[in-house]
Parts: structure tokens; C-alpha cells; sequence
């Protein structure tokens, strides 16, 4: 069979052609180190021209579009596009990830820049909004966002003389942005009539609020403050396309081809115009350009860097070339020469020499370039047409030999013969064309067997046939010259190919990933020498496969660096280089290869190049190559934690179902019981898919957790105290390296985590927002500051906390394989390590990011567990095979078998490791897993007497073990905790069922004991008094559903999942009888009343039979029902028998006979139950919630005084009910333990306790039954109801109608009151006498009415002396909000002022002048108002506003409703009712 690991060997980039020029401005600068930095494609490029060397930034997966250099000049910024876009901040002297940010941008980040200091960098997005973001680069996070404009943002810039200003433009806009706390407040730039209002395209900020601009028609726009002040006219002969500041003044570079020097008052020191150099063309556009001392770099838009020397400033050094504009398609490269060939849509050939790295000839054509080819003997270079012809040059001097057009549509694919006798030109009207070289080109064949377009084609090595690849998938093969296709299979198993570029085949099966499209990938090319096969994708993707490649899905090695697609990869003619081109990019990469015997050197070589190479995750190959996968790991790779509906979900289900419920009840609702429940006791721990999840706290305790509860356990006292801040399943626990902080994480749609403290149980952070489905694993780092959380999303989110403020500090995307562990580096915290399926990873925080790389093991193996050891960089990794893995970063060591089977966990210490495994073995260790120095056995015969149970089994799988206080501790899969002395005894401390839902509960009639049946296939005794233990246990042939003890209680009767059902003698679980009648689930199973005569069995399938126990015969059979039975009660005579369906039917049999019974709801009631275990009829339709149609009240049991009814439910609450439960949506109290579904509940005989039982939470939870009077508050104690208390007797009218009240909805489509007339400000006004004569009084308001004239609009003045506005001061406030606001008036400086509020005025009132000041930065109503008390901060005061909207009266936007203000100067707001007097100046 063939190899299908990926090959050993390498590639490394070498070099890349081109620089992104077009669609991208200031995107070229100088670093300290005078070396240039640029992008191209997806990389980041440092070049130095002095030694012509590159190196590369290979942390983006999509094209660049921005850059931003660090005032120190040595870090970079890099934007690039994509759906999630991310900003990476990197080093330029080591290539390497200093920080990234991401999570706020969209479609791509358009522009950035750093501040004069360098701490915080601004971006702008490509979202519809232009999103403006300021961020701490360096710690990830966001100082404030703003949406940025409605059109394109071009440029930005900080203000590098005002802190805390910056300047944006675009089209037809400039804006100056002020950044106070986390709010960005613009102001727009006032064009005037100095200037058009036309896009600014590029910016630079001066001195003294000055800021200068290129505008699109080439004049430089001089702005002060928001004011444009002047213009440069003809700046340029057209757009700007980039201004840079500098020491020295100003460089700017536009379209015109021309580069300007100015001083630092703008004044032109010289021009360059780049179109009249050498080097120079027509339509020369510049889009970036970077003035340092005497040195001026250009950037054009056909991807060339120009240097210019400013004293030799007419001839510029051309020092990167690369295509132009349009896509980039033909690669060809030559035979026997170090030489390769590109030919693009821009319409040029290019020869690139692969030894000097730079561009040798060009020349070119008449068409779009779309594919080319060398001749054999390298003298021809072949090239096809977009057109249909082609063309043959010579490679020597680019001169014309033939042109050739028989085909009318594009050329796709040129190969010339093994023995360069002929040329095949394959087109995309499905025909290959076959030329006779020496006969000048004479066609002399033609294949047309194709259906689609030709893509591919190879000669065979005697140049006899030929073999193409069309676009419908198709492979043929060709007699040559003539054409004739060849169909014998035996025939062509016998050809070899001189090259192979074919894209299918069996030789190349392995390339294509299983499902994928057929086009997907573009290029193909065997190295035969080296059996490697290099291929290029539609996804950027360089890969590296073995050759032949023959099964699907094989393993490769990946390469990023191209944007999008590329287009054709080849090797050079001596095997040394592979060339890639990219077709959106148009950029030519240069890819060295490393053969195996080098590639372990190479990894230490370059470093940066790890970032982009790994093994690949996506290879997604049948698992052969990988050891079969133990069933424990299989099973739970398998769990889902998908719920159909969350918790989370109730509110939005209720406020649907809301309507509904008012129309539907009208009499009220029956009250909330007195008595309450406490949760006391819960038997279980969950083990069977948690790992490290049990740990000793700082006074000794036991914390550990099962379904919605974290478990604080004495061990001494035998008692429990609970955190019951959880709502559904916790998944994993970690505890403070203090050991008195606990982190839990649980499902959920918005699935949270929440720190808690052991001792007062009370929470210390929730942190919420990151994760979706659930939290699989936590860990806190070794300082106890940050903590690491995984989730349960299809990549499995990796986030870093910092928890106590509740700050994301970073997060990335973990693995598509499931992830079992996470771990923080107790040396480093910002480095982590993650294992999983088929995977460990190490991971390094940078910014807002983690950059992680795979671990090198060879093999893939899964591993369960992980610890860091005795210096940062050495990690322990248990595997699914038994072996622990040693590490050092992240290559692996050596590895030493611990365990049989897989290590599920391990637990390091001072000196040693312990670690515990599926064998159920606990072996401690010494520091280098060198020497076993003990082993434990868990085992029945060593259990000390002082056990709170009994060992299900030998040797149970080991998933959690934690040291301290001089034990071990061991919590297994089957749901027990363990204590081992390191002498040997071990101790049974909790334990519960195993994995498999938990259905069956039965309470003593007269002991504190119940019974539980399980899907586990366990029977199980439990003692509810204090010792709260397991008293015994049976393991049954099947799982069970229900069981029910006999009135003496000395019989037990158990109903098993087969449709049988058996009697156990209660004492010593041993068979008494057991019957097989049905064949489906025994549902619930009853004795009757009195001496237990009867038994009652009833079934899924709809059945309830009614047996004798003495006789052991069945006596009666009710039939009748339409679904399967749910619950089933006796009442005390035992003569008559209550059943519930599935299809929600109440049904009544005679017993023992079983005939039905039609009974009157009025007389139900009277009937007198044995028990009320059902949840249907009258007096129980209360229990019903108001989401009824997504959740089932599952079980119900009332107490035997009959006054209270507790029931369960499908979203895991217990709720006490007042019995009778009559009318609908009755109040109740409600209670969280268990996460999902409560599938049964049960009353002690005595009413004391009540037991309740979870589902696929395994748990059995104990509750204290607390009577009315006893009131002490519970952290679980709920009075809450399904129905909010409004429905209950309402509000007080105030209240009702602020609560009622909308901010929102102001934009009313007609006016509130019918107006006629003229508005004041529109009516004609005749004019005064004194107007006439043009005299106006000092003593009356220099206003007019009048609408503005238009600008240009010549009016007759003559003799007016109008003296303008300058400025309106706030004078006078009458008015403060209390119609619907409180708490809202303070003093200030010990009662020397008032603070309130109207309108959206903060107003400070001075009690002995009687005079107001006013805080008017908000634009709509303040509704609310503090102050802060603190000494620190006197006079310090927050107010919060609503929403801007529209004027409800005028219909006006904010800011015609402000410049109505000003024309009349006393403004009425309609809402708060308050007159704004504004004195003119």
C-alpha cells in the first residue's frame, strides 16, 4: 500500500515578485534598520536592498489591504479582508506576531495608524458602517469604537501634536474625532466657500490644529481646527492618492505620476515626476510614497518600488516589479536554465531569474496572456491567448517567430512534445490543436474527444500520446500527432508520462479532498526525482504530497502566503524551486525546497515560516493511518450538549405564550405553598465524560460537581454545601492555585463560566459572551489572575480571561477535533497547551490572539490529558494508547508507557507526577517518567470499612485525581470519589449512578430509604439518614425504568427496559419472581394499597397489566389507551386505578379486572388516592407551565397530608405547588439542582424529605422538606412563578404609565396635533419703518426670520447694515424631568448647588446667585443622573441619554431641529415641556 503520511520534506519562501499597488495607499516605509516594508498578497515583506534579501510576515489567511509602521519604526501594522478580519502587529528584525486584534471589524480593515507614542493604534473597517476602532495593541483590547461614516473612509490619522485627536476622510467628507474614556465624538470638517466639498483622499496633521489633505482633483486642502482656511491649487495635476509627513515637511504622490517635496509650512520644494525618468511610462500612478533624509520611496499602482535619491532625483532605482492589474495565469519556466515565464491579463511577459531574484525581460503584447510554454531545447517560449491565437517569441531576444489564430476562444492550456516536435493547444472550446514546430508552426492534428473546456494537458515521454483534463472532470488520452483518441486501457497503463500536471488520475487521487468540487484545484506538478507532488487551490493553499498520490483524503503538507486563488504552481527545471503565481494577487512566489534529509535543519533556519506550515488539520483521510480509538474516547466524541431548547430560551418562549395566557385565564391564580424544600444531599459525581474535575480545598474539603451543582464536601462530617449559581450541566472545574476559588463551566446557548469562592459559596465573576453550546475545559494560570476556557463550538474556542475584571485578553479559533484539556504555562502565562483528538497544540498569547502550532509527534495520536513540568518549556502529555508523552516547545522528546489503555488523567507535583488511567491503575512517578515509584489498584478487597458504599467493580476507569492533606483522590467513570492513603487503604467517599439516564424511585413506606433503577443496569439502595451512603447494590441483565416497594416494604418490584419486570427481595436484592409479557419499556410498576395483593406493571405500549403477586398470575389487563403509559396511582381501597398517556389522557380502571371507568371530573376529587403521582385533571392543571408545548412536567408526587405537590420537569426545576393545583398557571416555588430533565420525584414516608432523580444527570438529589414558618433564606428558594406578579393586581397608575412609556419610537409619520397656517419662521413679514430705512436698534435681537438666502443669490442691500450672528449662549433653563425620572436632584459643594436635568441639559443651579451653568455634550434627553459619593472624585457626576430619533411636532432630524432653535431663538422641547431661552451675541 502506499505511503499517505504527508512527506518529510519542506518548502521555504524565498522571494516574492510584486507589491500590492493597486486598491491600497501608504502602504511602503522605511524601518530603523533602513530596510523597506511592503505587502503583497497575504505577506508581509521586509526587503533589504543593500544585500537583496527578503524576509516574510506569514501571519495573515487573506489578502493585505493596510499597514502602519510604529513611530520607533521597527513594528509593523498589517490589516487584512476577509469575513472575519484580524490585525497583526509583528516585529520587522524577527517577522514575528507581537499582538492581534480582532472580533470587531467586518469585510476587511480599510486603514490604520499608530499614535505619537505608539500605545494605540486606530482602525477603520470595510463594514457598511466604516467602523472606526481605537485599541491598546498590545493588550488586545478596545478603547473605543465608533461607526465612522456613512461612504468610504480613505485615510486616518492621529493628531501627533494633540493627544487624544484624530482625522479621518473619504468621500466627500473629512471628519476630526475627539477620544474621550471609550467614546470617539466627531465633528465634520466645514468646507465653506473656501473649497468644493470633493473626497479627500490621504492627510497629515501640523502644528497648531493644523491639518493638510489631498483632495481628488489635486489640490491640497489646508485645514484649521474643523475650518478649511485655504488651498493649494494644483497641487497635483489630479487625486492624491498619499501624503507622508516627515522631519523635513511633506512628500506627497498622486495619479499625475508625480511626487512633491514641501516644507513644513507647505511651501513646494521640488517635483519629481516619474512619468519623464527612464524608467518612467505613460499613465505612472503613484499610490504611496515615504520621504527619510535624502531618500524617497515610491509605490506606483502597476507594483513597482521606486527609489529616489533626492539629489539624482531623474534617475529613480526600480527596485520591485511585478504584473499589473487583472488576473495572472501562465507560468511556464525553462528547460535547462534557472529561468521562469509569466504572462498575465495585463497583457506582459515577464522573465524572472530564479538565482538574481529579479526581473530580466518583458515584453508586451496585443491579448491578455492566459498560458505559456518552453521548448525543449528552451529557444521558444510559447504563449496563449485570452483572443484564441498564440504567439511564439524568442526566449532570447522576445522577437516574434509566428502568430498563429484558429480558435475564437481563450487558450487555456500550451505543452510542448518530449522531443519539441510539436506544440498541443488545449482551448476553451473543448478542441487540442496539434502544431509541427519545425514546419513552423503547421497544425497537424486536432483532438476533439472533450465535452468541456481543456484545463490540463502531459505528453508521454516518447512524445506518442498525449493525455488532457477537461472542466467537466474528464481524463483522454491521444494517439499523436494525429489526434485519435485512445480508449484501450491496458494500452495506456503502459505509457509513461514525461511530465504530470494533470489534475486527475489514480497517480494524483490523493490530492482532492473527499467531497470536494473538481475545480477546486488549479495546478498540479510532479517532482519524479524526489517523488513529491506539489498542487495549488482555489483556497491560497501551497501543498506538498507524496507521489503517486493514489487514495483520497491523503496527509500533505500546507503553505500559506497567496490571498485567493492560485493559479499554477511548477518546479524549476533542476528540482530546487517551486514558482506559484496568484491570480487575483498577481504576484510571482519563490519557494525554495528543503529535501528530508535537510528539513530537520531547515525548522531551526526560519523561524517565521512555522507560522504558516503544519501538518495539515483539513486532511480529513479515512482514519487507517491512525490507532483505532479506545471505545471510552469513541463514546464521548459521540456525547452532543446540544439542547433543542436552553434555559436561556424561557423569557422569549414566555413572552410568546403571554397573549395566549391572557386571553386564556381571567380568575386568579392560585397562591405559592408556605413550605419550601432545601437542597441537602446529592449522591453522584460526574465522571463518566469530565476529566480533573475533584480537588481537595484549602481547609481539607472536597469540591467537585454533578449536574447543575458545584459540591462543597466534608468528608469528616459527612455533609455538603452547594454553589447553585449554574442553571444547566456543569462540564468542568479548575481550581485557584490557592485553593479557595473554584471556576466552573457549563452548557448553555450563551454558555457561562463562573468563579466562586469554597467557603461562602458565593460568585466572584460570571464571565459570559465567548463560548457557545458549553465550556469543556477551564484552568487558571499559576498567578491565579488570567484563567483559559475552551468551548463546545464546532472550532472550539480557545479565550483567555482576565476574570476578575471579566476582559477577554484573547481568543482564536482551537481545533475542529474535540478538545479534553487545557493548560497555562505556570512559568509564562501567556503560553498554553491544548490536547485533544488527534492533536496536542502549544500556544502563545500575542494581543487580542494566540498564535498555536501543532506538536510534532510523527504520528497522530489523541490525547487525553496534558501538565506542564520543572521548567517552562517541558510538557507531559497522556495518550489514548496508554504512553505519556514528553515535550520540550513543541517537539516531542521520548515517549514511556504508563497505563493499559488510555491516560485520562495526570496531576503534577513538587518532585513527580501521579497519573490514573482507563486500567484503573494510579501509578506516582518520579520527576523525568523514569521510574514508576508506586502503584494503586482500585479494587473492592482493599476498601476500608469506613466507606460511604460499595465498588461497583474492580479496577474502574480513572478520570480525575488530585493530591493533598497526605491522600489521593480519585473520582471515576463510574460516578465514584475515592480517597487512597499512600499505605494502601482506600476509602469510598460519593458516589452515584453511572453514565445512562436514572428514571426508576421508590421510597420506603416506613424507613428513610429509596431505590433507584437506572439505564446504568444497576438496582441501587440508599440510606437518607445522615450516613448517606449506598447500602447495596444489584447489577440487573437490562437497564431499568421504575420500581415501587411493596406496603410492608420487604418486597421490591423492578420494571426493566426489555418488557420484563422482576420482584427483589427489598433486604438482600435477590430474585423472588419476574415475569416477560410485553416487549417494550415497563413504564411505571405499582403495588395496591393494604397488603400489596396486587401489583400493577404498566408498559410503553399502551398496556397495564394487573397481576396476583400470591398467585404470581396475571389477572387483568387495562386496555383503552392511545399512547404509551406515563404514571399510574391506586386508590386506598385498592379497587380502582388512575393511568396517565403520553397523549396526555387521564384514564380509570377497575382493578383487578382491569374494565374502564368513566369518571366525572367533580368526583375524582373526591376519591381517596393511596398516591397522586399523576400530572393530569383538574386538580393538578395548575402545575402546567406556561411554555407547556416544549416542556413536560415529567413527574409528581404529593405529600401524604395532601397539602403540598412537588413536581419535575423537563428543563431540570423541582416546584412546589399549594394542593389542590386548580386553574391554570398556578404560582409556585421553583428550584435548580438538577441540569435537564427531573425524571422522577418522591416524598419519604414521613413527608420529611423529598428525593428527586435527573436524567442524563445520573444525580439523586435529597431536599429537606422546611414547613410554613420556617423561614430562612436559600440561595435556591424561589417564589418565583411562571407569570410575572403584574397579572396579579397591577401597579399604581403613576407607574403604570412610566413603565409604559417608549423612548424609542419618536418619528411620528404625522404630527401629534393637526396644525394649519404658516409656520412663524416661513411667514412674510411686512417690513418695520425702521427696517425700511435700514436702522437697527441696539436694544432689540439682531434676528431675522426670513428664511437663508440661497449663496449665490444677488439680493438688493443697499443700504442695510446687517450685522451677522456670531454665537447663541445658553442663558436660562425653566424646566426639570420628574414626570417619569427619580433620584435625580443633588447637592453639590456642601449644599452651595443644585444638580438636575432637563431636556438634554445637565444644570448646575447656584443657590445664593440664583444663576445656572450648564453641561451640554449630550444630544437627546437625559432620563437619569448620580454623583459620585467618593472623596476622591468631588463633583464627578454620570448622566445617561436616550437614543437620538426625530422631533415628534416638526419631523426634524437633530440637526435641522438645532438650526430651528437658532432661527427663533426661544425653543420649546414638546416632550419635557421646557423653554430653552438662547441669548444671541
Amino acid at each position: 500500500m502506499a505511503d499517505r503520511t504527508a512527506p518529510n520534506c519542506h518548502l521555504r519562501l524565498e522571494w516574492v515578485y510584486g507589491y500590492r499597488g493597486h486598491q491600497c495607499r501608504n502602504n511602503l516605509y522605511y524601518t530603523a534598520a533602513k530596510e523597506i516594508v511592503y505587502f503583497v498578497a497575504g505577506v508581509g515583506v521586509v526587503y533589504n536592498t543593500r544585500e537583496h534579501k527578503q524576509k516574510f510576515y506569514l501571519g495573515h489567511n487573506d489578502d493585505i489591504i493596510s499597514l502602519a509602521l510604529h513611530p520607533e519604526r521597527v513594528l509593523v501594522a498589517t490589516g487584512q479582508v476577509g469575513k472575519e478580519p484580524y490585525i497583526c502587529v509583528w516585529d520587522s528584525y524577527t517577522v514575528q506576531t507581537v499582538s492581534i486584534l480582532k472580533d470587531i471589524h467586518t469585510h476587511g480593515i480599510a486603514c490604520l495608524a499608530f499614535d505619537l507614542e505608539g500605545q494605540c493604534l486606530v482602525s477603520v473597517g470595510l463594514d457598511s458602517k466604516n467602523m472606526i476602532c481605537v485599541w491598546d495593541w498590545r493588550r488586545g483590547k478596545v478603547l473605543a469604537t465608533a461607526p465612522g461614516h456613512t461612504d468610504r473612509i480613505f485615510d486616518i490619522s492621529w493628531d501627533l501634536y494633540q493627544p487624544s485627536k484624530l482625522v479621518s476622510c473619504g468621500v466627500k467628507h473629512i471628519k476630526f474625532w475627539s477620544l474621550c474614556g471609550n467614546a470617539l465624538t466627531p465633528r465634520r470638517g466645514v468646507f465653506g466657500k473656501t473649497g468644493d466639498l470633493q473626497t479627500i483622499l490621504c492627510l497629515a496633521c501640523a502644528r497648531d490644529e493644523v491639518t493638510y489633505s489631498g483632495a481628488l482633483n489635486g489640490d491640497i486642502y489646508v485645514w484649521k481646527g474643523i475650518n478649511l482656511v485655504r488651498t493649494v491649487q494644483g497641487a497635483h495635476g489630479s487625486g492624491i492618492f498619499s501624503m507622508n509627513a516627515c522631519e523635513e515637511g511633506f512628500a506627497t504622490g498622486g495619479r499625475d505620476g508625480c511626487v512633491r517635496l514641501w516644507d513644513l509650512n507647505f511651501k513646494p520644494i521640488t517635483v519629481i515626476d516619474l512619468r519623464e525618468t527612464d524608467q518612467g511610462y505613460k499613465g505612472l500612478s503613484v499610490r504611496s510614497v515615504c520621504w527619510r533624509g535624502d531618500h524617497i520611496l515610491v509605490g506606483t499602482q502597476d507594483s513597482e518600488i521606486f527609489e529616489v535619491v533626492v539629489h539624482e532625483r531623474n534617475k529613480p532605482f526600480l527596485i520591485m516589479q511585478g504584473h499589473c492589474e487583472g488576473e495572472l495565469w501562465a507560468l511556464a519556466v525553462h528547460p535547462t536554465k534557472p529561468l521562469a515565464m509569466t504572462g498575465s491579463d495585463d497583457r506582459s511577459v515577464r522573465i524572472w531569474s530564479l538565482i538574481d531574484h529579479a526581473l530580466i525581460a518583458r515584453c508586451n503584447m496585443e491579448e491578455p496572456i492566459r498560458c505559456a510554454a518552453v521548448s525543449t531545447d528552451g529557444i521558444h517560449l510559447a504563449l496563449g491567448m485570452k483572443d484564441g491565437s498564440f504567439t511564439v517569441l524568442r526566449v532570447r531576444d522576445m522577437t516574434e517567430v509566428v502568430h498563429i489564430k484558429d480558435r475564437k476562444e481563450a487558450i487555456h492550456e500550451l505543452k510542448y512534445s518530449s522531443d519539441g516536435a510539436h506544440l498541443a493547444v488545449g482551448c476553451n472550446d473543448n478542441s487540442v490543436d496539434i502544431y509541427g514546430v519545425v514546419q513552423r508552426y503547421k497544425k497537424v492534428g486536432e483532438c476533439i474527444g472533450s465535452t468541456s473546456f481543456i484545463t490540463h494537458m502531459d505528453w508521454s515521454t516518447d512524445s506518442k500520446y498525449l493525455q488532457t483534463n477537461d472542466g467537466g472532470g474528464k481524463r483522454y488520452f491521444y494517439k499523436m500527432p494525429s489526434g485519435k483518441e485512445v480508449t484501450n486501457k491496458e494500452e495506456i497503463k503502459l505509457v509513461q508520462w514525461s511530465t504530470w500536471t494533470c489534475v486527475l488520475g489514480p497517480e494524483v487521487n490523493g490530492i482532492w479532498p473527499k467531497y470536494s468540487d473538481i475545480n477546486d484545484i488549479n495546478s498540479v506538478d510532479a517532482n519524479f526525482a524526489n517523488q513529491i507532488l506539489v498542487t495549488a487551490d482555489d483556497y491560497g493553499l501551497v501543498k506538498l504530497f507524496r507521489y503517486p498520490c493514489l487514495k483520497k483524503g491523503a496527509k500533505f503538507r500546507k503553505y500559506l502566503g497567496h490571498s485567493a486563488h492560485i493559479t499554477n504552481a511548477r518546479w524549476s527545471y533542476d528540482y530546487q524551486w517551486v514558482i506559484t503565481i496568484g491570480g487575483a494577487d498577481h504576484s510571482v512566489f519563490q519557494w525554495k525546497f528543503v529535501p528530508e534529509r535537510k528539513s530537520k535543519e531547515a525548522l531551526h533556519i526560519a523561524p517565521q515560516e512555522t507560522l504558516a506550515e503544519s501538518n495539515s488539520e483539513e486532511s480529513d483521510s479515512d482514519q487507517s493511518d491512525v490507532p483505532e480509538m479506545d471505545s471510552e474516547i469513541e463514546q464521548e466524541t459521540q456525547l452532543s450538549y446540544r439542547r433543542q431548547v436552553y434555559k436561556d430560551d424561557l423569557p422569549q418562549l414566555k413572552e410568546q405564550c403571554k397573549e395566549k395566557h391572557r386571553a386564556s385565564t381571567t380568575k386568579k391564580r392560585e397562591k405559592a405553598p408556605g413550605n419550601s424544600i432545601r437542597l441537602h444531599f446529592i449522591h453522584g459525581y460526574r465522571g463518566y465524560d469530565c476529566r480533573s474535575n475533584l480537588f481537595y480545598t484549602q481547609t481539607g474539603e472536597i469540591v467537585y460537581h454533578v449536574a447543575a451543582v458545584g459540591v462543597v464536601y466534608n468528608r469528616q462530617q459527612n455533609t455538603q454545601r452547594f454553589y447553585l449559581g449554574h442553571n444547566d450541566d456543569i462540564l468542568c472545574l479548575a481550581i485557584h492555585p490557592l485553593k479557595d476559588y473554584v471556576a466552573t463551566g457549563q452548557v448553555g446557548r450563551d454558555s457561562s463560566i463562573h468563579i466562586w469562592e469554597t467557603e461562602m459559596l458565593k460568585p466572584l465573576s460570571v464571565l459570559k459572551g465567548y463560548h457557545q453550546y458549553g465550556v469543556c475545559a477551564v484552568d487558571f494560570s499559576a498567578d491565579g489572575k488570567r484563567l483559559a476556557s475552551v468551548g463546545l463550538d464546532d472550532n472550539h474556542t480557545i479565550v483567555l480571561w482576565d476574570w476578575r475584571k471579566g476582559e477577554k485578553l484573547s481568543a482564536i479559533r482551537g481545533s475542529k477535533d474535540k478538545i479534553f484539556v487545557i493548560k497555562i504555562n505556570p512559568y509564562i502565562p501567556d503560553k498554553l497547551v491544548t490536547a485533544g483528538i488527534k492533536h496536542i497544540k502549544f500556544w502563545h498569547k500575542t494581543g487580542g490572539g494566540l498564535i498555536g502550532r501543532k506538536g510534532n509527534m510523527g504520528k497522530t495520536e489523541t490525547m487525553m490529558c496534558a501538565v506542564y513540568g520543572w521548567t517552562e518549556e517541558m510538557v507531559f502529555s497522556g495518550t489514548s494508547t496508554g504512553d505519556i508523552c514528553i515535550w520540550r516547545d513543541m517537539y516531542l522528546i521520548k515517549t514511556v508507557k504508563a497505563h493499559d489503555g488510555p491516560v485520562f488523567s495526570m496531576h503534577a507535583l513538587e518532585k513527580g507526577f501521579v497519573t490514573g488511567g482507563k486500567d484503573g491503575v494510579v501509578a506516582l512517578w518520579d520527576d523525568t517518567f523514569e521510574r514508576c515509584l508506586k502503584t494503586y489498584a482500585i479494587k473492592r478487597a482493599v476498601l476500608a470499612p469506613g466507606s460511604k458504599g460499595l465498588l461497583l467493580e474492580d479496577n474502574p476507569s480513572i478520570r480525575a485525581i488530585s493530591l493533598g492533606h497526605g491522600h489521593i483522590l480519585v473520582g471515576t467513570k463510574n460516578g465514584e470519589i475515592l480517597e487512597v492513603d499512600k499505605s494502601g487503604p482506600i476509602t469510598l467517599l460519593v458516589q452515584g449512578h453511572m453514565e445512562g439516564e436514572v428514571w426508576g424511585l421508590a421510597t420506603h413506606p416506613h424507613l428513610p430509604i429509596c431505590a433507584t433503577v437506572s439505564d446504568d443496569k444497576t438496582l441501587r439502595i440508599w440510606d437518607l439518614s445522615p450516613s448517606h451512603c449506598m447500602l447495596a447494590v444489584r447489577k440487573l441483565k437490562k437497564g431499568g425504568r421504575c420500581c415501587s416497594f411493596s406496603p410492608d416494604g420487604k418486597a421490591l418490584a423492578v420494571g426493566l427496559n426489555d418488557g420484563s419486570f422482576i420482584i427483589v427481595n427489598a433486604d438482600t436484592l435477590e430474585d423472588l419472581v419476574s415475569f416477560h409479557h410485553r416487549k417494550d419499556v415497563i413504564s411505571d410498576i405499582r403495588f395496591s394499597p393494604g397488603a400489596g395483593k396486587y401489583l400493577v406493571v404498566a408498559s410503553c405500549d399502551g398496556f397495564a397489566d394487573i397481576y396476583n403477586v400470591m398467585s404470581s398470575k396475571r389477572v387483568g389487563v387495562c386496555r383503552g389507551s392511545q399512547s404509551y403509559i406515563t404514571h399510574m396511582d391506586w386508590d386506598r381501597r385498592g379497587k380502582l386505578l388512575q393511568i396517565n398517556t403520553g397523549a396526555k389522557e387521564q384514564l380509570f380502571f377497575e382493578a383487578p379486572r382491569g374494565k374502564q371507568q368513566i369518571i366525572p371530573a367533580t368526583e375524582v376529587e373526591k376519591i381517596d388516592w393511596y398516591s397522586w403521582t399523576g400530572v393530569l385533571g383538574p386538580v393538578c392543571e395548575g402545575i402546567w407551565p406556561l411554555v407547556s408545548e416544549v416542556t413536560d412536567v415529567t413527574a409528581a408526587s404529593l405529600t401524604n397530608d395532601k397539602k403540598v405537590l412537588a413536581t419535575g420537569d423537563d428543563f431540570g426545576y423541582v416546584k412546589l405547588f399549594k394542593y389542590p393545583v386548580k386553574g391554570k398557571f398556578a404560582k409556585c416555588k421553583r428550584y435548580v439542582a438538577h441540569s435537564t430533565h427531573v425524571t422522577n420525584v418522591r416524598w419519604t414516608h414521613d413527608d420529611a424529605l423529598l428525593v428527586t432523580v435527573g436524567g442524563s444527570d445520573t444525580s439523586l438529589i435529597i431536599w429537606t422538606h422546611e414547613n410554613e414558618g420556617h423561614r430562612e433564606p436559600r440561595q435556591c428558594d424561589s417564589e418565583e412563578s411562571d407569570i410575572e406578579s403584574e397579572d396579579d393586581g397591577g401597579y399604581d397608575s403613576d407607574v403604570t404609565r412610566e413603565n409604559e412609556m417608549n423612548y424609542t419610537i419618536k418619528a411620528l409619520s404625522a404630527s401629534i396635533r393637526t396644525m394649519s397656517g404658516i409656520k412663524p419662521h416661513l411667514q412674510q413679514k411686512e417690513l418695520s419703518v425702521d427696517e425700511r430705512q435700514g436702522v437697527v436698534r441696539g436694544s432689540r435681537p439682531p434676528v431675522s426670520r426670513a428664511l437663508p438666502q440661497p449663496e449665490k443669490l444677488q439680493t438688493n442691500n443697499v443700504g442695510k447694515k446687517k450685522r451677522p450672528i456670531e454665537d447663541l449662549v445658553l442663558e436660562l433653563v425653566f424646566g426639570y424631568r420628574g414626570n417619569d425620572c427619580r433620584n435625580n436632584v443633588h447637592y453639590l459643594n456642601d449644599g452651595a448647588d443644585i444638580i438636575y436635568h432637563t431636556a438634554s441639559v445637565g444644570i448646575v443651579f447656584n443657590l445664593a446667585s440664583a444663576s445656572q451653568s450648564f453641561y451640554m455634550e449630550h444630544t437627546e434627553d437625559i432620563l437619569c443622573l448620580t454623583i459620585n459619593q467618593h472623596p476622591k472624585f468631588p463633583n464627578v457626576v454620570a448622566t445617561g441619554q436616550v437614543i437620538l430619533q426625530t422631533c415628534q411636532v416638526c419631523n426634524l432630524t437633530e440637526e435641522a431641529l438645532h438650526w430651528y432653535f437658532c432661527q427663533i431663538c426661544v425653543a420649546v422641547c414638546p416632550v419635557t415641556l421646557s423653554f430653552i431661552i438662547l441669548a444671541a451675541l
